[in-house]
Parts: C-alpha cells; structure tokens; sequence
C-alpha cells in the first residue's frame, strides 16, 4: 500500500517518507524528515529539522516536532529528533531537537502515551511505556525511564532525571531527581510512598514489592543520611536486583535526589 497524502499537505521532495504513512490536510513535512511504516500525522502538523520517525505512531493535529530548540545558544547547528515506534502523540505537543551543548539529540522512545500540550525541550531522553499527561513541561536536559508516570501540568526542571516505574501528581514541580518506584507531589515534588498499584498493574509480585518498600525505608524512613543509606543498601543487593535501581539512580544522579 502506498501512502495516503491529503493534497492540500506540502511534503519535501527529499522527504522520506515510508509505505502506509497517512499526511493530514494542511500539514508540512521538511527535507531532513523520516517517516516509518504506519505512522499517521494529523491535520496542521508541522514536522522539520532533522526529525526520525518510526513506525506505527499516532500524531494528533497542531503538533510541532523538530523545530529548533528554544535554547538562546542555538547558532543553528543540524541537531537531531529521533522518534521510536508506536506512540500516541496528542494535539498541540512540541518536541524540539537537540543542542551541540549536549548529544545534539532529543530522543523519544516507543509505546508512550503522550497527552495534548506537551512540551519535550531540548535534549530530553524519554524512555518507554511512559505517561505524560496534559501540559506536562519537561525543561532541556530532562531524563525520564521507562513506565513514568508524569501527571497533568507538572513540570521538571533542566537536568532532572524521573526514574523508572515513579509518578508524579498532577500538578507538581520537578527540582531535584525522582528515584525509581516512587510517588512524588508538590512544590517542589517530594516522596510520598512507592507507587504499589503502578506496580501490580504491571505484575510486580508481592515479594517484589515487599523488597522495594523496604528500600525506600532505608532512604526516607529510618533517618539515614544518604551516605549512609547508600551502605546499607549496598548490603541489600543479594535480596534482589531492584535494589541495583535504587543505587544506581543515586550514583548517576546529578542534581541530588529529592528527600
């Protein structure tokens, strides 16, 4: 099957465009631009710079992606948007590409569930099977890990990092990294517990679960510094390899982890 253009979209001759991609009505698609197999773009959706898109994703109307990064160093350097497979990426989303400051990339990866407004700056790694919800604001340099959950209006500040399996309440601010596994709100966000039902929902045993309570009491409950929590952790990791996450996300963490 060949693809479906409506006529009134302007699409790049060096475009690359794949079989079975559908193009609204009024949407433009640069030169430098990679569309996979599958993929459907919406009406109104402008989509430049040097921007990959995979296969089978779902881009709603009004959306900008690839546009430079709204960074005041930007000297319009070729940086880049890479985009995996599968998402869903509602209307009026921006995602900009990267800066030479950085790994001149931002980077998208596949099954994510992306609501209306969403702003992806640049040089962002967002992971898998994440949740961003309406109007969340991820600054530049921003990490997310794979089944984040990452509530309405929050946002995060430059060079934080979310772990893997947390969630963010609807409405909170990011200015310190989030660690794997947790429920985090408020201004700024702070621990509130582990996040048990995202967990069962993605078929975490009771043991497990049982083990990553019992390091998040190591951190935020038993009144241990972070070094020395950090230890005792350390001593932990024979129970089971998730503890690994905790203490890896500590060691990596570049603007502290909040407490």
């Amino acid at each position: 099957m060949t693809s479906k253009i409506h006529p009134t979209a302007i699409v790049h001759p060096k475009a690359k465009i794949s079989k079975n991609v559908e193009i609204g009505s009024y949407s433009i698609i640069g030169k430098d631009v990679e569309i996979g197999e599958g993929t459907v773009v919406g009406n109104h959706v402008t989509i430049t710079g040097h921007t990959s898109i995979g296969q089978d994703n779902k881009i709603f109307h009004y959306c900008s992606l690839g546009e430079s990064p709204q960074d005041k160093k930007y000297n319009n350097e070729p940086t880049i948007l890479r985009i995996a497979n599968r998402n869903t990426i509602r209307e009026f989303c921006m995602f900009n590409t990267g800066t030479v400051q950085d790994k001149r990339i931002t980077t998208i990866g596949s099954d994510n569930w992306i609501m209306a407004y969403v702003h992806v700056a640049h040089d962002c790694i967002i992971g898998d099977n994440i949740i961003l919800a309406n109007n969340t604001s991820l600054a530049g340099h921003v990490a997310v890990d794979d089944y984040a959950i990452l509530g309405g209006l929050s946002g995060v500040h430059q060079n934080c990092k979310v772990g893997s399996h947390s969630i963010i309440a609807a409405g909170s601010i990011v200015f310190q990294d989030i660690p794997p596994f947790i429920m985090a709100a408020g201004y700024s966000a702070k621990p509130n517990g582990i996040n048990v039902e995202g967990l069962k929902r993605r078929e975490f045993t009771a043991e497990e679960i049982a083990i990553i309570k019992k390091g998040y009491k190591v951190i935020y409950r038993d009144g241990n510094s972070l070094q020395e929590a950090t230890k005792i952790l350390g001593t932990m990791v024979n129970e089971s390899s998730l503890i690994n996450l905790y203490l890896d996300f500590i060691k990596n963490s570049k603007r502290g982890i909040a407490r």
